[in-house]
């Protein structure tokens, strides 16, 4: 079992920053595959950004390409989702997520409001 808590999240304004925190809980998470999904209201959610268990891969939508960075602190457990620039268009509830053994996870959502 995997449990995952986001934080960080809040309202900025356009053309502001934030970071969102994902910590998890258990042994396994230096070899687990992390991702962001976010869901904005009357929309399906979809994948922001996701970053291999060591790190050295990460993808990006092209949506948030240049304007967001994940990262990973394996030894605190938990992954990082740094947004620069952010834009109307990117309000949303932002979700961690990873799968294991064919069991997917996701946190409770924090919510990003970008408004003036």
């Amino acid at each position: 079992q995997v449990q995952l808590v986001e934080s960080g999240g809040g309202l900025v304004q356009p053309g502001g920053s934030l970071r969102l925190s994902c910590a998890a809980s258990g042994s396994i998470f230096s070899l687990m595959y992390m991702a962001w999904y976010r869901q904005a209201p009357g929309k399906q959610r979809e994948s922001v950004a996701g970053i291999s268990n060591g790190g050295s891969n990460t993808n990006y939508a092209d949506s948030v390409k240049g304007r967001f960075t994940i990262s990973r602190d394996n030894a605190k457990n938990t992954v990082y989702l740094q947004m620069n620039n952010l834009k109307a268009e990117d309000t949303a509830v932002y979700y961690c997520y990873t799968f294991w053994s064919g069991s997917q996870y996701w946190g409770q959502g924090t919510q990003v409001t970008v408004s003036s």
